[in-house]
């Protein structure tokens, strides 16, 4: 590859982004100069510059290091240079963080950028107090971890780790994008965060590409590439989808789309995710193919070089999108004071919805895009991984087929149905929730066995880098792996997180802070998941009890959950009295009454699943009973029942011995 690609193409990058961000300032006029208050020139353009960098940074720093997990050779030259890439654009990262922070408060406080004593103090308190403050205050400090670990970790296992720092980088942003307690916060977060992770995957294996392209001939690079495509398919619907979820809640109509800045920068930055989305197509139908061929540089090199321009414009142009008004007001209901909020959206975000009934388990949504990509993707690899099996002329059962699709539309239900919508006004709502995904939505899942489909579906490599199969295998094998997979480890996290959760400030944070409910969800339901497949299931775990004490062990949290029910049923206080108690609600039961449904909930409903559970680990003893049968069977008609034969023999020289006894006496 010619060393100019190397010069050029983040030359482009940075050009682009630069333009497309002044350009879209002023259809905007996110840079416009105010009326009151105005920090000056330095700090309007300093703060969309900033974070421009920034983001430009993370993204090469998260694609880098993915591309080191997933693609590349972990001994290898290629993976160095990767490294080096993230470890420069981790730096990158925090310092364009950090100047961003300053601009920030230098743009929010109105205060023109200065070395004063009166700046410096104000700066502290911003970080400390302001909740603002305290997202840059974590930005930097994760981007500084990150950028630690990239220059210290060459070990791939080890960059794994570096990685999910990295990915963390990624949460304060997204959270600064939408108020806390403002509409649709939760939604709004989750969608941001689907967008910043993509967009980094897509752009930041596109620049490791660039580098590492010296360090490989062209047919290794061509595998790269190929690779690369499958992340970068995946990257551009999480970017689109994410996209128009976040433009339509910020325009609200099309008529803003059109007379708004702010829906007029939308629009081109649609316009450049269609022109990137034919960059995919060409990569995969023409350019990956003609790479490893005479002329395959010149290729390689004017597609990416085209595609940066492409996506340093987007970059730019979603920084001023940042900059600017939104047609719709992301007010939080905390901060306008205004006599018409009601208890409810003051403390969610969101107006209290309208009576619960029957019906509206069917009627009532809340979206939540990150959690529908997660369904989905995850009914469509495991529908990937059986086509592959068929094709090969291996055979899947179709039982496990069908339980993997319903646990996933169980679980697109519960986070974006009634359930999603009620849980945060009613407590037995909540309860019915976190007994779909701790019992009943990981017992249909673990039947679908999809470590097994994936070790037989995903395809070994020999290239020394790692993917599907090698990291499945890995986890499964990691002494931690083993620790939480062993029985009683998981049966105590599955009956003992419920009092846990409940009777400790945890479930005060999971109510009120997004990445509180986030992690409810997630912890949920890898107990509920790790639980359900010590007992029952078929995908490979270094030790399970013998059915015996399986039965013992499923009754023993039979129980815990029950007194747990009972507790909650029969309480007298309620659990989170400034939370459910304070929503104002004039429909329904009282809280307290709501609580104690919660509880029988908790023991009546939650004890259905885990009786299923005892179901099919008796069908299952039961049958492992007549599979031993069957094996002796087998090796009694191999061997012509020798040791029924045996036995006799043996019992006839006894009797004749006892004979000779019996004379002599």
């Amino acid at each position: 590859m010619p060393r100019s690609l190397r010069i050029l193409a983040p030359a482009v990058l940075v050009a682009l982004t630069l333009t497309a961000l002044f350009v879209a300032l002023g259809i905007g006029g996110g840079a416009a100069e105010r009326m009151l208050l105005d920090p000056g020139d330095l700090v309007r353009y300093g703060v969309p510059i900033s974070r421009s960098l920034m983001n430009v940074g993370m993204a090469g720093m998260i694609g880098a290091l993915v591309m080191v997990v997933w693609a590349l050779a972990g001994d290898a030259k290629e993976s160095r240079i990767a490294m080096d890439v993230a470890s420069g654009s981790a730096a990158l990262t925090t310092v364009a963080a950090t100047a961003a922070m300053i601009f920030t408060y230098a743009d929010v406080s109105g205060l023109p950028f200065s070395g004063s004593a009166t700046f410096g103090a104000g700066l502290a308190q911003f970080l400390t107090t302001i909740e603002l403050g305290r997202y840059w205050l974590a930005q930097i400090l994760l981007a500084a971890i990150a950028t630690v670990l990239c220059f210290a970790v060459r070990d791939r296992r080890l960059v794994l780790v570096a990685l999910v720092v990295a990915l963390a980088t990624t949460f304060p942003i997204a959270s600064q994008g939408h108020a806390a307690g403002a509409a649709n916060h939760s939604q709004a977060v989750n969608s941001l965060l689907v967008h910043l992770i993509g967009a980094a995957v897509w752009l930041g294996g596109l620049i490791t590409l660039v580098f590492v392209a010296k360090a490989v001939d062209r047919a290794r690079l061509a595998v790269l590439v190929s690779r690369y495509s499958s992340l970068a398919l995946f990257a551009f619907i999480g970017v689109a989808a994410s996209g128009v979820v976040s433009a339509w809640m910020r325009v609200g109509t099309w008529d803003q789309l059109f007379a708004t800045g702010y829906g007029q920068i939308v629009m081109l930055k649609a316009a450049a995710l269609v022109a990137l989305g034919v960059f995919g197509v060409l990569w995969r139908q023409r350019a990956i193919k003609r790479i490893p061929g005479e002329g395959g540089a010149k290729v390689f090199a004017w597609l990416v070089v085209a595609e940066l321009a492409v996506m340093g414009a987007a970059s730019g142009l979603a920084a001023a999108l940042g900059r600017t008004a939104t047609p719709v007001a992301l007010e939080s209901a905390r901060e306008t004071g205004s006599l018409n909020t009601s208890p409810a959206e003051y403390l969610t975000g969101d107006p209290l919805p309208a009576e619960l009934v029957p019906s509206s388990y069917f009627t009532e949504w809340k979206f939540d895009l990150a959690w529908t990509l997660v369904c989905v993707f995850g009914v469509l690899m495991y529908l990937a991984g059986v086509w592959r099996l068929h094709r090969r002329g291996d055979k899947w059962p179709i039982g496990r087929t069908i339980a993997w699709v319903t646990g996933l539309a169980l679980l697109f239900y519960t986070t974006n149905g009634a359930l999603n919508a009620y849980e945060q006004y009613l407590f037995s709502v909540h309860m019915l929730g976190h007994m779909m995904l701790t019992m009943l939505i990981p017992l249909v899942l673990v039947l679908g066995a999809p470590v097994t489909l994936a070790l037989r579906a995903v395809q070994k490599r020999d290239d020394g880098s790692w993917g599907g199969r090698e990291w499945i295998l890995w986890m499964v094998q990691t002494p931690y792996s083993k620790f939480i997979t062993h029985p009683a480890v998981a049966a105590v996290m599955f009956a003992g997180s419920l009092w846990v959760f409940y009777f400790t400030p945890i479930a005060r944070w999971a109510a009120e802070e997004h990445v509180g409910h986030q992690w409810m969800i997630i912890h949920f339901l890898i107990s509920g998941y790790l639980f359900s497949l010590s007992m029952i299931g078929v995908d490979p775990v270094p030790y399970r009890f013998p059915y015996p004490l399986r039965i013992v062990t499923l009754f023993a949290t039979m129980a815990s959950h029950a007194f747990f029910g009972v507790t909650i049923m029969t309480g007298n206080g309620l659990l989170l009295a400034d939370w459910y108690g304070a929503m104002g609600r004039t429909w329904g039961a009282t809280p307290l009454e709501d609580q104690n449904m919660g509880g029988g909930i908790a023991w009546g409903i939650g004890e259905l699943p885990t009786l299923a559970l005892a179901l099919i680990v008796a069908i299952q003893w039961s049958r492992s009973d007549e599979k031993e049968q069957k094996r002796k069977d087998r090796a009694e008609d191999r061997s012509g029942d020798a040791e029924l034969r045996a036995y006799n023999e043996l019992l006839a020289r006894q009797a004749e011995r006892d004979q000779r006894q019996a004379s002599r006496g």
